[in-house]
């Protein structure tokens, strides 16, 4: 995680990881003086800035991108980006630090990837603006949160210049539908086989397809998937561990146990007594 805040007039480090789509873990806004520079390099999640006026440069896979007012740029994990304020006319923006399995296939919906990393929007910049605001303004409320970034992601992607015709976006679509298919029928003995299947595709190209949209592959997807609604389905105390692995897809509750305390570092029973949540 960044920690250098020098020169930020706004930083919020919120860590919310509850949606299944997206995770929210830093807000921030700079008002840049002349020439301001910054280098990042993150793992785990993505940087997204907003400039909301001035205008400055980004350097990014040994390419140089002039950027100005109402468009945006990204960093993408694990990738190292240089960028500066102009020194006539330095820029200011909002920025998050973002990550979740959807991440990665909305941002390229929108026309947003590591070879293609600004934006321009054509009619919304305002109303991407006026949203990415209203989260800094509301920064302690997740789901407020979360909710206002879905609408901003939308308005990205509908009024993208950059946004790929429907003929090239196939692969998206059965990204979604592969999502979709894991939410559905979770509870169920969940084979990669039967989900190429049913998509018409090949086991491993669409193992391939599905790790380079979302960086999960399709076992770590299900398992994190399974997980999450393990925990939710703890709140039940009527439950047993048996009932709970059944309900989540595993008919062994062994091997869900070993599973969850892989995932989680404690068995089912001792995350249950855990007063403090993961």
């Amino acid at each position: 995680m960044e920690q250098k805040l020098v020169g930020c007039d706004f930083c919020k480090f919120v860590n919310y990881e509850d949606s299944d789509d997206f995770y929210l873990y830093e807000v921030g806004r700079n008002k840049c003086e002349p020439n301001y520079s910054y280098e990042h390099f993150v793992k785990n999640r993505i940087i997204v800035h907003f400039v909301i006026r001035g205008k400055g440069y980004l350097h990014i896979n040994n390419r140089r991108y002039e950027i100005h007012q109402h468009q945006a740029f990204l960093i993408p994990d694990s990738v190292r980006g240089f960028y500066q304020a102009d020194a006539d006319d330095p820029w200011e923006y909002i920025w998050f630090h973002i990550g979740g399995p959807k991440i990665p296939q909305i941002l390229k919906e929108a026309g947003l990837t590591s070879d293609h990393p600004v934006y321009t929007s054509i009619g919304h910049s305002k109303e991407i603006e006026e949203l990415a605001m209203d989260i800094l303004k509301h920064y302690k409320r997740q789901y407020y949160c979360i909710g206002t970034l879905y609408k901003l992601c939308d308005y990205m992607i509908e009024s993208s210049a950059a946004r790929e015709e429907k003929v090239q976006n196939n692969s998206l679509v059965y990204i979604r539908n592969v999502i979709s298919y894991i939410r559905l029928k979770y509870a169920e003995p969940i084979k990669i086989d039967n989900i190429a299947l049913s998509l018409g595709l090949n086991r491993s190209y669409l193992t391939r397809l599905f790790k380079e949209a979302t960086g999960y592959s399709l076992q770590e997807y299900l398992l994190t998937y399974r997980m999450k609604m393990a925990v939710k389905l703890m709140e039940d105390e009527s439950l047993s561990i048996n009932q709970l692995a059944e309900n989540v897809g595993y008919s062994d509750p062994f091997t869900f146990s070993k599973a969850f305390k892989r995932h989680f570092g404690k068995s089912p029973s001792e995350y249950r007594k855990s007063p403090q949540k993961h």
